[in-house]
C-alpha cells in the first residue's frame, strides 16, 4: 500500500511554477490543497514536471503514480500539448488514458479545465492567439466530456472570475503566480470538501464529480 495521501501528475502547473521556493524548488497549489486538506507535504508525492506534455505523464509518471496510488490522485497536464503540439484525437485519447487508469475504488481523482491562457500570452500575434483560443476551447470540451464519463472531479478554472486577475498570473501569462497558486488550491479544496478523505489512507467519492461554478477567495 502506498503510504502517500496524495498523488499529483502533470506539468509545471503541477509542478507548482510560478511560486518559487528559496531552495530553488517550487511550492504551487499542491502543498496549499494538502494544508486546506490536513495532508502533510510528506505524505504528497508529486511528480509535475516542466514543459510536460500528455505522451511523457503517460510514460514517465503513470507508471510512478499507478505503483504509488493515494486516495486522492491529481492530474493537470495537456496545456503543453494545447501550445506547443496539439492533435485533437491524440490529445483526448491520451488524457482518457490517465484518467481511466487512476479511476479506481476507494480513489478520488481531480483535473482542471484551462482558463484564458492564450489572452494573456505575451507577444502573440492576433491569429496565433485566436488559434490557440480554438485549441483551448476543443481541449476544454474534451475534458468535460471526459470527467463526465469516467467520474473524475473537474476545476472549471474559465467559470471563476477571479483567473482574469492580473496579479493571479506570471508575467508569462501562462504560470500562476505564487497567489494564484494560493486560489487555485483553495477552489481545488472546495471541489474535494465532500470527499470524504480519510487521513487513514482511503477516499471515498461524494455525490457530484464536477466541480459547482463558483468564485475563488479574493486575495488579501
Amino acid at each position: 500500500m502506498s503510504a502517500f495521501k496524495m498523488t499529483v501528475i502533470g506539468d509545471s502547473f503541477a509542478e507548482g511554477r510560478g511560486d518559487p521556493r528559496p531552495d530553488g524548488s517550487f511550492g504551487g497549489w499542491v502543498p496549499a490543497l494538502g494544508r486546506h486538506l490536513g495532508i502533510d507535504e510528506s505524505d504528497i508525492l508529486n511528480l509535475g514536471a516542466f514543459a510536460a506534455l500528455t505522451g511523457d505523464v503517460i510514460e514517465r509518471q503513470l507508471p510512478v503514480a499507478l505503483e504509488n496510488p493515494a486516495p486522492l490522485m491529481g492530474v493537470t497536464v495537456g496545456g503543453n500539448d494545447l501550445v506547443r503540439d496539439y492533435d485533437r484525437d491524440r490529445f483526448r485519447d491520451n488524457l482518457r488514458l490517465i484518467l481511466s487508469r487512476l479511476v479506481g475504488a476507494g480513489r478520488t481523482v481531480f483535473t482542471i479545465t484551462y482558463p484564458d491562457i492564450p489572452g494573456r500570452i505575451p507577444g502573440l500575434s492576433a491569429g496565433q492567439r485566436d488559434a490557440l483560443r480554438r485549441n483551448f476551447a476543443r481541449g476544454n470540451a474534451d475534458i468535460r466530456d471526459l470527467v463526465a464519463e469516467l467520474g473524475v472531479r473537474c476545476l472549471d478554472m474559465p467559470t471563476l472570475p477571479a483567473t482574469a486577475d492580473a496579479s493571479m498570473w506570471n508575467p508569462d501569462g501562462i504560470h500562476p503566480s505564487a497567489a494564484g497558486h494560493l486560489q487555485i488550491g483553495s477552489a481545488l479544496a472546495d471541489l474535494l470538501k465532500d470527499a470524504r478523505y480519510s487521513t487513514t489512507g482511503s477516499a471515498t467519492a461524494g455525490p457530484s464529480p464536477t466541480a459547482p461554478r463558483h468564485a475563488l477567495r479574493e486575495t488579501r
